[in-house]
């Protein structure tokens, strides 16, 4: 995506890659075609805008957070497939440091609960089972990233001198980083048995000191900044411009996730939300918040398409849903990967409860729209626990906010008004935002705040007793999906 100076959409281009399902609960990407296809996008926008390097201030990056890459930096290639962060194939790894009683000191150093969701479990599994991996990192050729690192090193020139960087939102959910210091921790690393050569160096979200500058044979075709990285969600707090204390917004995704800045202050949660940095502007301190992290939302109307074929395209989950007044009583938990923030449950798997003969495609198609908004009233609900903060609105964006009819049934779960920016698409936004930021493209972020303006609103139509006795609902649908699996025999 391309932005001019009033965080106005130039132009895009998107392309979707393969969903690798191996066995149940495994999930892969590869990281050779994302590679592929971050070259096609973006050369052919830039053909297509007619733009030249010179023409941009600076690039940012954006990614899918956990997703686990470990390659070879002397041949470039990976060593395996992308793990992606809704696998559940390391929670045997999770439970063991539970049981040893390590879990609270990651939760004290690193703000997060061992769980198969974070990176390092991933790259232990990689260099336990990958044949050579070990060896490799051991001679200190087989070097690991998030999806981030992976194009940095890419976008720099590779195997001939790519750069070996990420940034404090990404290291922030490896369970390998001190949230105080910055830095990885070794007794953490020594955890998960990870050399500290393969992790890459830690730097702002938005860096004036740049982490390098593309290629003239790469995709742009010339030298731009490369300046501004964050994880999805982190981009996205920057580009809904939530830059106070006590400022949310919710992303909806392949997963939902909803942030509140929390400041300076690391708020440690009693509720089962994580803690996480937020974001690094320069050399600025690090603004941390709270984190509610939900598995599958988005991926859930994929499922209805791909899985179910009760839907062509995600699209027609709207027009399914509507033509129903209501779910006819049934609930869908959708549960796949087990249940994220804040239950934190490997143990639970999807269910479909409430059902009688009356039901059809069209209600399961409406309760997986209310499964994604009751889950974010679960984190929103944690939120409100643990901070104090009643919230007042709620800022969304991501691909499910072009669905109205989930938005007003957002707000009707929540009970709070639901709004919308004109630019739906702020993980990218917020990645050119700091981008833009370390190069001066904008001063600073009252620039930003400036920029943003509501495209739609959506106010709460149910009453109190609809709205209690439909979470009444909810919470028992939840309890059905809870000790479905035996995690240690699944992962044997």
């Amino acid at each position: 995506m391309v932005f001019d100076h009033d965080g106005a959409e130039v132009g895009r281009r998107q392309l979707e890659h393969e969903q690798i399902l191996p066995r149940a609960g495994w999930v892969e990407h590869s990281p050779l075609e994302i590679w592929e296809r971050t070259q096609t996008v973006i050369a052919s926008t830039l053909a297509r805008l007619d733009l030249q390097p010179t023409d941009l201030a600076a690039l940012g990056i954006t990614n899918q957070r956990e997703t686990t890459v470990v390659w070879n930096r002397r041949t470039g290639r990976p060593l395996h497939n992308a793990i992606v962060w809704q696998d559940t194939r390391t929670d045997r790894i999770a439970r063991a440091l539970e049981q040893s009683g390590r879990g609270e000191v990651i939760r004290e150093r690193a703000g997060i609960p061992p769980a198969a969701y974070f990176a390092a479990g991933k790259v232990q599994w990689i260099l336990e089972n990958v044949d050579g991996a070990r060896a490799a990192a051991e001679k200190g050729d087989a070097v690991f990233g998030t999806i981030d690192t992976w194009l940095l090193w890419n976008l720099t020139g590779g195997t001939d001198g790519g750069v070996h960087v990420t940034d404090v939102t990404n290291a922030s959910r490896t369970m390998l980083m001190d949230l105080r210091t910055l830095d990885w921790d070794d007794e953490l690393l020594s955890f998960f048995d990870i050399p500290r050569s393969m992790l890459p160096e830690i730097r702002p979200s938005s860096d004036p000191a740049l982490y390098g500058t593309t290629r003239p044979g790469g995709p742009l075709g010339g030298e731009v900044a490369l300046a501004g990285d964050l994880g999805d969600q982190h981009a996205a707090t920057v580009g809904q411009v939530c830059f106070s204390p006590g400022e949310a917004k919710n992303t909806y995704g392949t997963g939902n996730f909803m942030l509140l800045n929390t400041g300076e202050e690391i708020v440690r949660s009693k509720s089962g939300l994580l803690t996480t940095v937020a974001y690094q502007l320069g050399d600025a301190k690090p603004v941390y918040a709270l984190e509610g992290s939900i598995a599958v939302t988005g991926s859930a109307v994929q499922w209805l398409r791909d899985q179910l074929g009760i839907i062509s395209g995600a699209g027609d989950v709207e027009p399914l849903a509507r033509s129903v007044d209501d779910t006819g009583g049934m609930y869908f938990v959708p549960a796949f990967s087990g249940l994220f923030a804040p239950y934190w449950r490997p143990d639970a798997r999807g269910a479909i409860v409430g059902m009688s003969r009356f039901n059809t495609g069209a209600h399961l198609a409406r309760a997986t729209l209310e499964a994604i908004c009751y889950q974010s009233r679960d984190v929103a609900d944690a939120m409100t626990a643990d901070s104090g903060v009643e919230l007042e609105v709620l800022k969304v964006d991501g691909g499910v906010t072009s669905n109205s009819l989930c938005m007003q049934l957002q707000a009707d779960i929540l009970g709070v008004p639901v709004s919308r920016p004109v630019v739906a698409e702020t993980t990218a936004l917020g990645a050119a935002y700091a981008a833009g930021l370390a190069t001066g493209f904008w001063k600073d972020t009252q620039e930003l705040r400036a920029n943003w303006q509501e495209s739609e609103r959506w106010s709460p139509q149910w009453s109190d007793q609809q709205r209690a006795d439909g979470y009444a609902g909810w919470r028992k649908a939840v309890e059905r999906t809870l000790d479905w699996v035996d995690v240690d025999e699944e992962q044997a």
